[in-house]
């Protein structure tokens, strides 16, 4: 394929396209009768058990998506990404997340160099400094033991570390490891989040966590600033060396800052955000609670994963396998949205985290090359914990838009309850909706059976409620069954979907490693932090915007006028 030529324009993606009307014929309560196709329909590795088959799809549809795959070089591009070369063309950047986890022997080269020693250089960084935290040799400034982090970033920089945070805080050892420790993460630049996170804290066990790769995030900065002031009003000035350390690579920043640029850990330019929580980003805060041989194990489960999105093939390659299903639904099925149902609250924060890492990476109208693209890429995705999501937004799946859905579940609990006559146990009570929403989703009920009729009649369903009653079925969904959810299967689980993100990108032929629309709404906001400046020093009256911006600003500023803005009369009250 020329480096100007679209995906669309393949016989590939033409014979998919072709495929559709043969779909549309189907109905999955006929596509589940079929038993082989349901058992080639299921991937294990190890532990983790995957089920496609209720997916609106047939062998032959797999078929054609393994052509597409083919036609799109996805294999070259997965080899290209570990080998270091620059994928990420716009910025002439690397791609190696995959890195960040990999074992103190592999051999990840970036532009001639083995990049793995420097990523150990500073994992055993990481872990001398999270132990002597921990240990209590190393104390803040009255000489007391840390035992509170404030993890101060914003996107990847929070939204990974929070995932994997609220995914370990009740696995069994990881929470006996965390014992007597906080770990809290101030992303907002809104004061109330600020508020929310020093709450109950007192900034002589307190260690604040920086995370900012240049060290210039506004959002970031300014709350660090306000950490730094809570620090010093308290303790005085010369106590940030000893309460606050940096995730950055611009040194100079961090210490005009204050920082001690040996409190920095570094990270590179060929780690992106929303990819970035193996990296310090997230090893650095998780250790500091967890301890680093918890998070080791995070990392290796991540690896795992890695491996096998390099060397097993597309017909058993999870990343793979989920990456051109979602592609089929999107591109061809036409379904723009995905729904993430972890049946586990631990697993709380996955879709939040997995939107940045799919709507950030693949929010794309043109492709790798600038050429706009005549077809959508991309996913809406939400989704909150099973059981929860079943009284909020399932109504809108069952009987509303079709959403294609990916059911996670955990065999074993992390906290198991057992409650003397109940008919099952807790778990057994959550991971029977697990198990019987997909059915219901792809079953549906009453419309198209011919039992129709006596099936009301024996439920003894008013004539004005059949339609009311009616679920079409057809609605797609995946299975994803974990063994537990350790640290190791934590970080699998992290890397299936990173994976799936990439191999959407690589079939679209977009670039899913740069975010470039992030930045205009930063660029305007610059413009208009200036003007509230300019408003409230100056008295300068509001210019250079259009009529509603204009009129909003004025009326923010007059409604705001008696506001006290200085952060040392505010933090000591809070």
């Amino acid at each position: 394929m020329a480096s100007s030529a679209l995906i669309s324009d393949t016989q590939s993606w033409k014979d998919l396209r072709a495929h559709v009307e043969e779909i549309n014929k189907t109905h999955l309560r006929d596509l589940l009768n079929h038993t082989d196709r349901c058992q080639s329909m299921m991937v294990e590795f190890d532990g983790i058990l995957i089920d496609y088959s209720r997916q609106r799809a047939t062998l032959d549809t797999l078929k054609k998506l393994f052509n597409l795959a083919e036609a799109a070089h996805v294999k070259e591009k997965i080899i290209r990404m570990f080998n270091g070369e620059h994928i990420n063309s716009t910025e002439n950047r690397p791609v190696l997340h995959v890195a960040l986890r990999a074992p103190r022997d592999a051999v990840i080269n970036s532009d001639g160099k083995n990049v793995v020693p420097e990523v150990w250089h500073v994992l055993d960084k990481i872990r001398d400094f999270s132990e002597r935290v921990r240990s209590g040799s190393w104390v803040g400034a009255t000489g007391k033991a840390l035992k509170d982090v404030v993890a101060v970033g914003i996107g990847g920089s929070f939204l990974g570390p929070l995932f994997v945070h609220t995914a370990l805080q009740t696995e069994a050892e990881a929470s006996e490891c965390a014992r007597g420790r906080q770990l809290r993460f101030l992303a907002n630049v809104d004061p109330i989040d600020v508020a929310r996170n020093i709450t109950g804290l007192n900034p002589e066990t307190t260690l604040v966590v920086v995370v900012s790769k240049t060290f210039t995030t506004a959002e970031t900065m300014l709350n660090a600033r306000t950490m730094r002031e809570w620090i010093s009003s308290a303790l005085g000035p010369q106590a940030v060396a000893k309460h606050m350390v940096a995730v950055s690579t611009n040194l100079k920043l961090v210490e005009q800052f204050g920082i001690d640029p040996n409190n920095a850990f570094a990270f590179w330019d060929w780690v992106g955000g929303r990819f970035s929580v193996c990296s310090a980003v997230g090893v650095l805060p998780l250790s500091l609670q967890y301890g680093f041989s918890i998070v080791e194990k995070f990392l290796k489960g991540a690896s795992s994963v890695d491996q096998h999105f390099l060397s097993a093939p597309f017909e058993k390659n999870i990343p793979v396998l989920l990456g051109l299903l979602s592609v089929w639904n999107v591109s061809f099925l036409g379904y723009p949205a995905r729904a993430i149902l972890p049946y586990s609250q631990a697993l709380e924060k996955l879709a939040p985290h997995i939107q940045q890492v799919s709507m950030e990476s693949n929010g794309k109208g043109v492709s790798i090359d600038g050429v706009p693209l005549p077809y959508q890429t991309g996913e809406i995705d939400f989704g909150e914990p099973g059981t929860n999501g079943q009284h909020s937004f399932y109504q809108l799946i069952h009987q509303g838009r079709v959403i294609p859905c990916d059911f996670i579940g955990v065999v074993k609990s992390q906290q198991p309850i057992y409650l003397k006559d109940e008919v099952v146990n807790n778990h057994d009570e959550l991971m029977s909706n697990f198990f019987a929403q997909p059915d219901a989703l792809a079953y549906g009920k009453y419309q198209l059976s011919s039992q129709t009729p006596e099936q009301l009649r024996k439920e003894n369903i008013p004539e004005h409620l059949v339609s009311h009653k009616t679920f079409s079925g057809n609605r797609p969904s995946l299975s994803i069954l974990l063994p537990s959810l350790t640290a190791y299967n934590i970080g699998q689980l992290l890397a299936i979907y990173e994976h799936r993100v990439a191999v959407q990108g690589f079939v679209w032929g977009i670039n899913s490693f740069d975010q470039w629309g992030v930045e205009l709404g930063k660029s305007l906001a610059t413009q208009v932090r200036k003007q509230l400046h300019a408003s409230r020093k100056k008295g300068e009256s509001v210019e250079g915007f259009n009529f509603s911006t204009k009129m909003l600003i004025t009326r923010y500023l007059e409604a705001s006028a008696d506001v006290p803005s200085d952060p040392s009369t505010l933090l000591p009250n809070i």
